[in-house]
């Protein structure tokens, strides 16, 4: 999926390490993928005040809702897109000559690495669709990586105490997901029986986060529909989940990522000058970088100008409001 805004703001990614437990609510906000008919989405991340959760760094829900999605070839940089259906089924094409229908039930990892492009059409006119799709910041030895596409059709599953909970990304429960991710993090779909009041254990050196996609579900004490996402900060080892009427829930999160990062459009970078490359490549000469998507003939998005000013990425702080110490790449 696109960030297809006009005038893209540049999120400059150092918000506060939070080191203890938060409970802190993050109201989603509507953004177009497209012109005045386009579907829309809500976005939680990123927002100015937590730009990521471990290396999560963006998170979109669209549906459910009887509509088109039709998101044309389109550029990355230094990011994997994880993508996750709920209801409805998506034709994904790419420049590595991926050429799959996304269904439910099944993740789909893409990772951009030095530059990759893409495409998104849905099936069927006016059909539901329903799902989330995330990106994951890479780090910096691995954001200039090739490109590469993978599809994930069994996906582990931990049961018990009224939950099921679908490991997408990471381990959770001492299951392990088979997608390759390149920093610590976790990511599940977890499905709460109605009457359930139970706990799920968790990493205490990760930071999470917690979004409801059906029903209602009470996270630490917090009632939660969908739209809003609930950030629980770090140094959990479990959290109380409880549904009367039973919900479905994604849990997010991963070690806290302290590399500098600027993010802007559909390009995570470094610097001010690798935004600008990235952007003028796509504009100049496109397929010499990120390939070329088959079906499309030259349709494709172009890239928004950029802001008339330098972007900076800035250090992330500690909750003392001194710098945080860096982190290399994970072993």
């Amino acid at each position: 999926m696109s960030n297809l805004d006009a005038r893209p703001d540049e999120t400059l990614c150092h918000p506060a390490l939070v080191r203890g437990p938060v409970n802190r609510l993050l109201d989603a906000r509507e953004v177009p993928l497209g012109g005045l008919r386009a579907m829309h989405v809500r976005r939680t991340l990123p927002t100015r005040d937590l730009p990521l959760v471990g290396a999560w760094c963006f998170l979109d829900t669209f549906g459910p809702e009887h509509v088109d999605m039709r998101v044309l070839p389109h550029p990355h940089i230094g990011l994997q897109t994880v993508t996750w259906p709920l209801a409805g089924e998506i034709h994904h094409r790419d420049s590595v000559g991926s050429d799959v229908v996304v269904r439910p039930g099944q993740l789909h990892l893409m990772t951009a690495g030095h530059g990759v492009s893409h495409s998104e059409i849905s099936l069927g006119a006016g059909r539901l669709l329903h799902g989330v799709q995330l990106w994951v910041a890479l780090p910096a030895g691995e954001a200039d990586r090739s490109p590469s596409f993978s599809q994930h059709l069994d996906l582990p599953v931990v049961t018990g105490d009224g939950l099921a909970a679908t490991v997408l990304v990471g381990q959770l429960g001492g299951r392990a997901s088979p997608a390759v991710v390149h920093t610590p993090l976790v990511g599940a779909d977890i499905a709460v029986d109605a009457g359930t009041t139970t706990t799920l254990p968790l990493d205490p050196l990760f930071e999470h986060a917690v979004l409801t996609l059906e029903g209602a579900v009470t996270v630490d004490g917090t009632e939660l529909a969908p739209g809003p996402l609930l950030y629980l900060g770090a140094g959990r080892d479990h959290l109380a989940m409880a549904s009367a009427g039973g919900g479905r829930v994604l849990l997010i999160g991963g070690e806290p990522f302290t590399d500098d990062l600027i993010m802007w459009w559909n390009f995570v970078g470094r610097s001010h000058d690798e935004i600008v490359q990235a952007r003028r490549d796509w504009e100049d000469d496109g397929p010499a970088r990120y390939g070329r998507v088959t079906g499309h003939g030259d349709e494709r998005i172009p890239a928004p100008a950029l802001p008339n000013l330098r972007l900076t990425p800035r250090r992330r702080r500690d909750e003392s409001g001194g710098a945080a110490g860096r982190s290399g790449p994970p072993t």
